[in-house]
């Protein structure tokens, strides 16, 4: 009854913001090209693997049994000549995983929540909560082609909260510099910890540098039209703890689109990690090797996504049964996702 109530006044206030957003407009039309907008997505799921015990793979997202729910998310965001605001809110399983780093009621739900100006043509000045520039994937089901997400994704950062300066250099190129709380902390910087953050992009194709006290992570994420059809997206990353531990990983992202209405795609993931950073092994070495095919078929704003994936670890992690386990693991899920 509380999260009701909660998720009731949300949407309330949401109405609320796009009446006056939309009051607002049409006072100034002649005046300058303003806009508000309310976007979102809702998704869902059924997922099961083909062991004694609906046993699921150690990722963020996707990883809960038989008939499951994902988030609704709504974002307001407003958009003026030099200026604006985006504020974007999650419910539910997959945007609590999504928030995790929050450490109080204020911010559970806010997974985006940050104002913008651009102070000169090719440069703007962010302030806020966003989400991460690292990696291929994120969080919104929408935006990814496939329904669960990778190793690399879910044991990298999810959101950053600090000021970004981000500069068009030239045509296609383009570079971010940052400075931010400790990872996933959404209110503030509980421990005085300072992050600092680079990212280069050429031509789509762009290296990302995130590193502070006892941290340091650098990825690469891209991706090429081999034909007008054929897609392959690629993310490699590094990253490391104090001491020795940290973990690695790679990751290919074929994707074939056969219609308007149909798309197939294909992740495999080498993922390794070392001294028990804890995504597959409390302690010691281990790899891990997924292959994930997923579906995608579209009508309008509804997408429907079967999806067949298999893990296969160096060391026996999944829960088979009460009193198995095993190095490899089978699982198969359908997603339905809606976007307005």
């Amino acid at each position: 009854m509380k999260n009701a109530k909660k998720f009731s006044t949300t949407l309330l206030l949401f109405s609320l913001i796009c009446s006056s957003g939309v009051m607002g407009q049409n006072e100034t039309d002649a005046e300058d090209d303003s806009t508000f907008n309310l976007s979102g997505t809702v998704d869902t799921y059924f997922r099961s693997s083909f062991s004694k015990d609906p046993a699921a793979p150690n990722t963020s997202f996707a990883d809960l049994n038989g008939f499951a729910l994902g988030m609704a998310n709504l974002i307001a965001s407003y958009e003026g000549e030099k200026s604006g605001f985006v504020a974007d809110l999650v419910f539910g399983p997959r945007g609590s995983n999504a928030v995790f780093g929050s450490v109080g009621n204020s911010s559970e739900m806010v997974n985006q929540l940050y104002v913008y100006y651009t102070i000169d043509e090719g440069v703007t000045i962010t302030l806020g909560n966003f989400n991460t520039f690292l990696g291929y994937e994120v969080i919104s089901p929408a935006a990814n082609f496939n329904y669960s997400t990778s190793y690399m994704f879910s044991y990298g950062p999810f959101s950053h909260t600090g000021i970004k300066a981000d500069f068009t250099l030239a045509d296609d190129v383009s570079l971010m510099l940052g400075i931010f709380n400790q990872t996933d902390q959404t209110e503030a910087n509980y421990d005085r910890y300072t992050a600092f953050g680079a990212q280069l992009g050429i031509y789509g194709q762009y290296i990302n540098f995130l590193g502070g006290e006892d941290y340091t992570q650098i990825d690469f994420t891209g991706g090429f039209d081999l034909t007008d059809s054929f897609y392959l997206g690629i993310n490699a990353t590094t990253a490391s703890l104090a001491g020795d531990t940290g973990f690695s990983g790679v990751a290919l992202y074929p994707q074939l689109t056969a219609s308007d209405s149909f798309a197939i795609g294909l992740r495999g993931e080498f993922f390794s990690e070392t001294d028990g950073f804890g995504a597959l092994v409390s302690d010691g070495d281990a790899d891990n090797f997924s292959l994930t095919l997923t579906g995608s078929i579209s009508s309008g704003n509804f997408m429907l996504k079967p999806e067949l994936r298999i893990d296969t670890c160096s060391s026996e992690i999944f829960a088979i049964s009460p009193s198995e386990t095993s190095d490899r693991l089978s699982s198969f899920l359908v997603a339905a996702i809606y976007s307005f």
